[in-house]
């Protein structure tokens, strides 16, 4: 298991939290991330999971022990810079196998694989694929056979034993605890089972695991008297979603010191009895039920990955930690804005 920790910018404290929970290693998709990492004092293995920026090689030479690659001029830029730093940096290919993010196409790997043998500074390590994030591809037993005789022929033309062959994400554990056999299969790229406890493709519970790591606390900055009923203003179908609300006369418009800004209003779990009306860069506009919530109150809620991420990134979101033994209970890294809060 390789532990994602993009989701909370490379916290430390919870990806020490990762590394102690097993995982073998780490991996990101910025820089930044990892120089916080490393700044932190942590030295595990840190693998860089976004196709690096070739304006970045140095960087990712430097701070990374291997990244994932797609792109033959970004590998010999990564090549160069691991010379010039006396160090041979790990490639590992990522394959298109139907998610269309990104990718080498299968009958192209073999080449690229040969031209990463051949070039000194770098070593070929290993092969990957991604499912369920861009298209929602589901991983499945087949595709997953085939990455293995992918991970075989790689062998056959390039020579050396592939070290990991990296199946996907948090979409591949149905698959993983399953009956059958996991073939070349050796690695898990894993962020959102960890950090939320849920399956990203059906959204429910993985048994064992928690749901409530994390909760935003967001406060109320206005309570209008006036009760809301169904919008029939409503015309864009995007809009729709979020700003239906019960038609009730004991619903009270409440407004919460957050907005686009901070996290991914359509990812928040409301508390029973409210449902979101409308959200603007700076505002969430709720309608609840609950009669006892004044300016002043704070109101808890859940995320989702998408917004969990947001937050985690956003200036004026404060990161409070609980019973966090590597450091200081809070860590106001991302800001001081007492009103919004990431527990």
């Amino acid at each position: 298991m390789t532990a994602v920790s993009k989701a909370v910018c490379g916290h430390p404290a919870v990806a020490r939290a990762m590394l102690g929970g097993g995982a073998a290693g780490l991996a990101e998709a910025r820089l930044s991330n990892v120089k916080r990492l490393r700044q932190a004092g942590v030295t595990c293995p840190i693998t860089l999971i976004r196709t690096p920026m070739l304006s970045e090689v140095g960087d990712v030479v430097q701070l990374c022990d291997a990244s994932y690659n797609t792109e033959i001029s970004v590998i010999a830029g990564l090549a160069a810079a691991a010379l010039l730093q006396n160090k041979v940096h790990d490639i590992f290919l990522m394959v298109e196998m139907g998610d269309r993010r990104e990718g080498i196409v299968p009958q192209e790997l073999g080449h690229i694989g040969q031209h990463v043998m051949d070039t000194p500074g770098v070593t070929l390590k290993g092969i990957g694929a991604n499912f369920a994030c861009l298209s929602g591809i589901a991983p499945t037993a087949a595709k997953m056979q085939a990455l293995t005789a992918l991970a075989n022929d790689v062998e056959g033309q390039c020579g050396p034993f592939l070290q990991t062959v990296s199946g996907g994400n948090s979409a591949n554990l149905d698959w993983a605890f399953g009956a059958r056999t996991t073939g070349r299969i050796n690695d898990l790229r894993l962020g959102e089972a960890i950090l939320l406890g849920v399956d990203p493709i059906s959204g429910d519970q993985i048994g064992g695991l928690m749901q409530g790591a994390f909760t935003l606390v967001v406060e109320v900055i206005e309570v209008d008297a006036k009760y809301v009923r169904r919008s029939e203003s409503c015309t864009d179908p995007k809009m729709a979603r979020i700003r239906h609300i019960t038609d009730t006369s004991e619903a009270r418009r409440i407004i919460l010191a957050i907005g686009h800004q901070d996290t991914d209003a359509a990812g928040l779990s409301m508390p029973v009895g409210a449902t979101v009306c409308g959200t603007t860069s700076d505002h969430l506009i709720i309608g609840t039920e609950d009669t006892a919530l004044c300016v002043g109150s704070e109101l808890r809620l859940q995320m989702n990955y998408s917004a969990l991420m947001r937050a985690m990134a956003a200036p004026d979101v404060q990161t409070s930690l609980r019973h966090d033994r590597q450091g200081p209970r809070a860590h106001d890294a991302n800001g001081s804005n007492k009103h919004l809060a990431l527990v």
